[in-house]
């Protein structure tokens, strides 16, 4: 549920984000922006779940499960702590697109894994 409530915040708030890390453009392309951002998060669940996948296989369910809850809780505290586009320029929406992918891998790294586990 928490990496879901995430990815749903990051949905709900996708104009103030693009707001934030997309300044240097008008506002329409600030949402295009911003959501191709957030959709970075889903482009990656699959290699998330094979990465992941096979971790589980090779080590355990129990410390890939962990792994995968840190790497998100990690990311989205990070979310939280990135400069605005203003503050450090083009690289704040590039750290906040590498991110978002973490986010991603840990999610799909995560659904399956937790799924077996449980």
């Amino acid at each position: 549920v928490f990496e879901w409530y995430d990815f749903y915040l990051y949905g709900s708030l996708a104009v103030m984000i693009g707001a934030h890390f997309f300044s240097a453009f008008d506002p329409n392309t600030r949402a295009i922006f911003a959501l191709l951002a957030f959709a970075a998060g889903f482009l990656v669940r699959p290699f998330g779940a094979l990465f992941f996948g096979r971790l589980g296989d090779l080590i355990g369910r129990k410390y890939t499960f962990l792994v995968t809850i840190v790497i998100m809780g990690a990311s989205t505290f990070l979310v939280g702590l990135l400069p605005s586009y203003n503050s450090i320029g083009w690289i704040a929406p590039v750290i906040l697109i590498a991110l978002r992918m973490l986010q991603g891998l840990a999610l799909g790294g995560e659904y399956g894994g937790a799924a077996v586990y449980v």
